[in-house]
């Protein structure tokens, strides 16, 4: 722990002498070194020290950034210029990125101090950060058991005090699912609140960018950083960014529905207790909670994993020995050039979803998988079109369970696939949404509860969040 309790506190600090920049990274760099078991971390910079003299002259001159002296930790998937980008996986072993994501540079541009690049499950494939050519990431509260994924890694540094926060990227839960099992606040902006350019390709029309952090104060004033429009990105949004950090104290009254179908069977009866205890204080404080139907619930994770390896399958595809990354050696042809360094460089999961991904856009498949898919995704956009007439936010659990073992669902592919049951929804709509850490079980492992707004509305998220934990 660092003695304060977001950013606003430590530039304080850092102002009145009564806090060193210069030995907070220090102090950081010696817990990542102590914490090393953990495996958060793919690589450390060390010259994030130089960084620190830089930004606390800046501050003494007062023309520091906003983030000047946030010291946080990136997803390994996102570019930074002369620095490695691996995605976690032996494929691009050794790469240096050639350029900077738009997120990342302004991070850096608001005299941010990155300190490392974080582990991940292989080109955010994976519900647990198991699928890493680094190995496994530990939940710091229990190191037998995952800590989540794709963005594990980015979630322990945070959780663990490795960093003051971290950036992770979400398609499918994986802000949000880490953020439940390591106890964190961790935002997945609506699709195109934040530009993708830099960020590794999975699944293009899902993938967001978003922090983590132990409060709010530092998700709203990272979140108003990294969005707004980018001219090299076709996707980002040309809505204008709110300014989170001045709005978030409020006295709103929220009008919340609560879906059936993910207070079902399969949800884990300590998480269910909690969440109904927290929505009882709510209730109390004057906002008004309403029963909601999504009834396309049942049908997102078929339609995420079509959709998604299908986007994959074709992203991937760039990685075959030739362009950039690894290359077999010893091949015959151009054809085993390509087979081999696939087969070699990518792990089983990768090569899964690549499968599946191709098998769905196949010529005799296409319209029974693919193209059904999208009709469906389109309606479970329009549920949520429909309950947010009726409502402000929508409460549902982040996961069905806590933490679970490491191992433990390694072997059965469809049980780590539902681990992402009440996640994914919210990638397929394109809409915000943020898990919020309500305290741990009675074995001591935290619990999370989600909470979605309608599209680019993440002011009533943090709002809610800000003035109600």
């Amino acid at each position: 722990m660092q003695g304060y309790k977001n950013h606003a506190e430590k530039i304080d600090l850092i102002r009145s002498g009564k806090l060193s920049l210069k030995e907070n990274v220090k102090g950081f760099l010696y817990r990542i070194e102590k914490e090393k078991k953990l495996n958060a971390f793919n690589y450390v910079f060390n010259d994030a020290i130089d960084t620190a003299i830089l930004v606390e002259q800046k501050l003494k001159e007062n023309r520091a950034g906003r983030l000047a002296g946030m010291v946080l930790a990136i997803k390994d998937v996102l570019s930074m210029k002369d620095r490695p980008l691996t995605c976690s996986s032996n494929i691009l072993k050794n790469f240096e990125a050639i350029y900077t994501a738009t997120a990342v540079q302004k991070l850096i541009d608001e005299d941010a101090i990155i300190i490392g690049k974080t582990n991940c499950d292989e080109f955010a494939m994976g519900s647990s950060n198991e699928n890493s050519a680094f190995g496994a990431v530990l939940n710091p509260f229990d190191n037998t058991r995952v800590p989540g994924g794709s963005s594990g890694g980015s979630a322990v540094a945070a959780a663990a005090d490795l960093c003051d926060a971290s950036i992770g990227t979400d398609t499918g839960g994986s802000i949000r699912q880490p953020a439940a099992f390591c106890g964190l606040f961790g935002l997945k902006p609506t699709y195109g609140r934040v530009s993708r350019f830099g960020l590794t390709a999975y699944g293009s029309s899902f993938d967001t960018i978003g922090p983590f952090a132990k409060n709010i104060y530092d998700i709203a004033l990272i979140l108003e950083v990294i969005s707004g429009n980018d001219k090299n990105d076709s996707t980002s949004s040309n809505q204008s960014v709110p300014k989170f950090v001045d709005k978030i104290k409020c006295d709103k009254k929220f009008t919340i529905g609560l879906p059936k179908e993910y207070f079902s069977a399969g949800l884990d009866p300590e998480i269910r207790k909690r969440i109904t205890d927290e929505l009882e204080k709510i209730k109390l404080s004057g906002s008004q909670l309403v029963d909601i139907s999504l009834p396309h619930t049942e049908y997102s994770i078929p339609t995420y994993y079509i959709l998604t390896t299908a986007e994959a399958s074709s992203n991937l595809a760039r990685y075959d020995g030739a362009h950039y990354g690894y290359r077999a050696k010893n091949v015959a042809s151009l054809n085993e050039m390509y087979i081999k360094s696939r087969t070699e460089g990518f792990g089983s999961e990768v090569k899964r979803r690549i499968m599946l991904g191709t098998y769905v856009l196949s010529a005799g498949y296409y319209d029974a998988y693919y193209r059904k898919a999208q009709k469906v995704r389109r309606l479970l956009k329009q549920d949520f079109d429909n309950a947010f007439k009726e409502v402000d936010l929508i409460i549902t659990p982040t996961t069905p369970t806590v933490a679970f073992k490491i191992g433990e669902k390694s072997t059965d592919p469809l049980q780590m696939y539902l681990m992402d049951i009440y996640t994914t929804s919210v990638n397929l709509a394109g809409i915000p949404g943020i898990n919020i850490p309500l305290g741990n079980n009675s074995v001591g492992l935290p619990i999370g509860m989600q909470v979605m707004a309608k599209e680019f509305d993440e002011l009533s998220l943090l709002q809610f969040s800000f003035n109600n934990f």
